[in-house]
């Protein structure tokens, strides 16, 4: 059942939630929470996050929508002929780690809206680490499946791999190296990370072991705080994400092409998942073929979301039939997410990530810092314009969501999970808005996933009739085990009417919501 209550919390691990909960119990507010929680994380579920990673940020306060994009950027290494001979990116190790940009943003976000000290905001983190935790099955689980994949990458084994195997259900966590290294970020307010002993310490092992990220690299990293982009829909809501370099234009470009068509109704697979499966392929074509380095973007993510391009990238939906997707030609005539709110109305919708599990599986030696592996999305295409380059942005898959109605603040949500993230919020915004669904059977619903070919993954629990629909419009389905982990973890906090929220966790992981 969904938590309601005046101050909440939710995201994908119980102790990170219990962590931001804490927060609040002291006289935090909503960003102390949900900064408490993200560091937690980092400890807590080490398999989906960790302190060298990204992230990004949507914060409604005094009514207003604020958004940060604390991702980093590519090292001065990484020119065209640094990968020349490559016809792709790698997907692990040291060529895969662009700058970190998740503690700076914990800094930023907490310098501009934080109540409590920042150091205040590891306690949680800090004693998980030092004294240790039970493990869940679920994270058990999924440390064990990335271990064989990353157990040879530069100091991954001797971090995560103590005993020459990942750590089973229920055993005691401890990673007192990691609590050092997150008390010396507390007390120097991030600045370690970049221009400190922990900036040496990232530069020098990757000049040890082939990286090719520098001291000067990681000094020159800065925040960026953006204007969100949004789309309308169904005349009063609309959804607002972070623009590129992040994937949610994807969602708000689905979005605009379904509000050309009947809103769907309950138990419509028709509305439900054809339609919406085929606005999201058109979508995704888009994305890959256009999106990339905001410097890159120009009028582009504008002329993306024109209401008339929308139009013409709408009627190219066959409602009988499946059909390939091509981007378009705009201008012609797309992980850990957590939510947390509190009693005086600020609202935050806060995603990081590692990328893939544990990221690149470059673990830093004596520090816990786990570098993520962001870098694999750059394209080797010179023409593109998401291509690998000195200080340029990949594209992102994590983003953060927010709803707002008639102006005014309707929910915070993600749904965490690589391509997942932007077919999840346009799945979400037909549960909340046309379906009218409180959060706890929105999150609950079943889930598509698109996937090149395209293939159609479909959970377990998705209704027999949409199987044989979809199947009689051609689409290629994958049906997915019960256990499957291919569907996100959405989190979403909904504000009431008369004050107060509805928080809802997925129950596709270790999830909770809480609040008093």
């Amino acid at each position: 059942m969904p938590v309601l209550a005046g101050n909440v919390v939710a995201t994908s691990q119980p102790l990170a939630a219990q962590a931001g909960l804490r927060m609040l119990l002291k006289g935090g507010n909503a960003m102390d929470a949900a900064l408490a929680a993200a560091i937690t994380l980092t400890v807590v579920e080490p398999v989906m996050n960790g302190i060298g990673g990204d992230a990004f940020a949507l914060i409604w306060d005094k009514g207003r929508l604020h958004g940060l994009n604390a991702s980093g950027r590519a090292p001065q290494a990484w020119t065209a002929e640094y990968f020349a001979g490559r016809s792709s990116m790698p997907e692990i190790g040291w060529d895969t780690v662009t700058v970190p940009g998740q503690v700076a943003g914990w800094a930023e976000l907490s310098q501009k809206f934080g109540r409590l000290p920042f150091a205040e905001l590891f306690e949680p983190a800090i004693h998980y680490a030092s004294a240790g935790f039970p493990l869940s099955p679920t994270i058990a689980r999924q440390w064990a499946g990335q271990a064989p994949l990353l157990k040879d990458q530069p100091g991954f084994a001797q971090a995560f791999l103590p005993q020459g195997a990942a750590p089973a259900p229920g055993s005691v966590w401890r990673f007192p190296e990691q609590a050092a290294t997150l008390q010396r970020i507390a007390d120097t307010l991030g600045r370690d990370f970049y221009e400190g002993e922990l900036a040496d310490r990232i530069a020098r092992f990757a000049q040890e072991t082939g990286g090719a990220i520098t001291r000067e690299d990681l000094a020159a990293h800065r925040c960026d705080w953006v204007e969100p982009i949004s789309m309308s829909y169904r005349g009063d809501f609309a959804l607002h994400e972070i623009p590129p370099n992040g994937q949610g234009i994807a969602a708000l470009m689905a979005l605009g092409m379904l509000d050309n068509f009947d809103p769907p109704t309950d138990g419509d697979p028709h509305s439900l998942f054809h339609m919406s499966i085929e606005a999201m392929k058109l979508a995704f074509a888009d994305l890959h073929e256009h999106v990339g380095d905001p410097a890159t973007m120009g009028e582009l993510t504008s002329q993306l979301l024109d209401k008339d391009y929308l139009r013409r990238r709408a009627a190219l939906i066959n409602p009988q039939k499946a059909v390939d997707a091509a981007p378009g030609l705009p201008g012609q005539g797309g992980t850990v997410y957590l939510t947390a709110a509190d009693s005086e109305g600020m609202m935050v919708s806060f995603i990081q990530s590692n990328y893939h599990g544990f990221g690149s599986g470059v673990v830093v030696p004596g520090t816990g810092i786990a570098l993520h592996n962001r870098g694999r999305s750059f394209s080797l295409n010179p023409q593109h314009r998401n291509r690998v380059g000195p200080g340029r942005r990949p594209m992102h898959t994590i983003i953060p969501g927010f709803i707002t109605r008639q102006g005014k603040p309707f929910a915070s949500f993600g749904v965490m999970g690589g391509n997942m993230q932007a077919q999840g919020h346009l799945q979400m915004m037909q549960q909340l808005v046309d379906l009218n669904r409180n959060p706890q059977a929105a999150v609950d619903a079943p889930r598509f996933r698109v996937e090149a070919g395209p293939r159609v993954m479909l959970e377990a629990h998705t209704p027999a009739a949409v199987l044989e629909l979809l199947r009689e419009r051609g689409h290629t389905l994958d049906p997915r085990p019960a256990d499957s982990l291919d569907f996100g973890s959405a989190q979403i906090i909904q504000r009431l009417p008369e004050g107060g929220y509805i928080a809802a966790s997925d129950p596709r992981r270790d999830g909770q919501a809480v609040g008093y």
